[in-house]
């Protein structure tokens, strides 16, 4: 007899918890599809704070009606598609899942053991090796301009300096750079010729020849400016990219090349641990 009371006092806590779990899902719910509900606090971020309480509303529904669209076309695809077709979405899905938390985890254990340095010995070897895919399809070139009025004070002293453009005269020209309007004296670093063009209004494609000379001094003017530009070197097409030049994507190509033998070392030695720990065998 006291079992059976037992039995009915269980019964009735488990349809009442039962009960009780339905009602707080609808009573928090704010919109159903079938036997999913979406709650409040799904909607808790998508609105931005500083919004208008129409717009709030707004978004909501469109995000509520979003929601629904996409569990009822669900519903539908599983209802009308294929089985065989459903068994390969489910496979790939199940792949891609594999794929996404293999690849975080990889790419965590890289970023912890990658050595990043790359030494000057070991970035010219890998950019002999590459030289051919560096051919230039653009010129380089190295040179100095300064951008400034024609009526400028002291014009001649300034092109004299700039030509010369010995220690004391680079001091000098850093010294009155204010009044330029733009300017640039690193001539040490190559920069393509269609940034020159970009950046120097008045050079352009029937001036170009002028710019693709080595150790060439050239002086353009526009109505109101005058531009000084001295050309240090010059690389056309089809010429090899320096190695300076490359040397982020020789630096790339050999991080690239050390994160991949370092996943296939990772990988390895987690299949020898688990051979070693009977997590993992091979039956003939």
């Amino acid at each position: 007899m006291k079992t059976k009371i037992l039995y009915i006092i269980l019964l009735a806590v488990i349809i009442y918890g039962c009960d009780r779990f339905n009602y707080d899902k609808i009573d928090d719910a704010v919109a159903r599809v079938n036997d999913s509900y979406l709650h409040k606090e799904d909607l808790k971020y998508i609105t931005p704070n500083n919004v208008s309480k129409a717009d709030s509303t707004l978004l909501a529904n469109n995000y509520i009606n979003n929601w629904a669209s996409n569990l009822l076309l669900m519903d539908k695809a599983l209802l009308n598609l294929p089985e065989k077709q459903q068994e390969s979405f489910n496979s790939l899905v199940k792949q891609y899942e594999n794929d996404l938390y293999t690849k975080a985890y990889l790419e965590a254990l890289v970023k912890r053991s990658i050595d990043t340095t790359v030494s000057k010995a070991e970035a010219d070897t890998i950019y002999q090796r590459n030289k051919e895919s560096f051919k230039l399809n653009d010129e380089l070139l190295k040179l100095r301009y300064i951008n400034l009025p024609q009526n400028a004070v002291n014009l001649e002293g300034i092109k004299s300096k700039f030509k010369k453009f010995e220690k004391n005269d680079k001091v000098f020209l850093d010294s009155i750079a204010v009044q330029f309007r733009s300017y640039s004296l690193n001539d040490s670093v190559w920069v393509r010729a269609s940034q020159v063009i970009e950046k120097i209004p008045v050079a352009n494609q029937s001036n170009k020849n002028q710019l693709l000379k080595k150790s060439n001094f050239v002086q353009l003017k526009d109505s109101l400016n005058l531009y000084l530009i001295q050309i240090n070197d010059v690389l056309l097409r089809g010429d090899y990219a320096p190695l300076d030049y490359v040397k982020p994507t020789v630096i790339q190509i050999i991080n690239n090349k050390r994160k991949l033998e370092l996943i296939k070392e990772i990988e390895n030695e987690i299949t020898k641990d688990a051979i070693k720990n009977k997590q993992f065998e091979i039956y003939k």
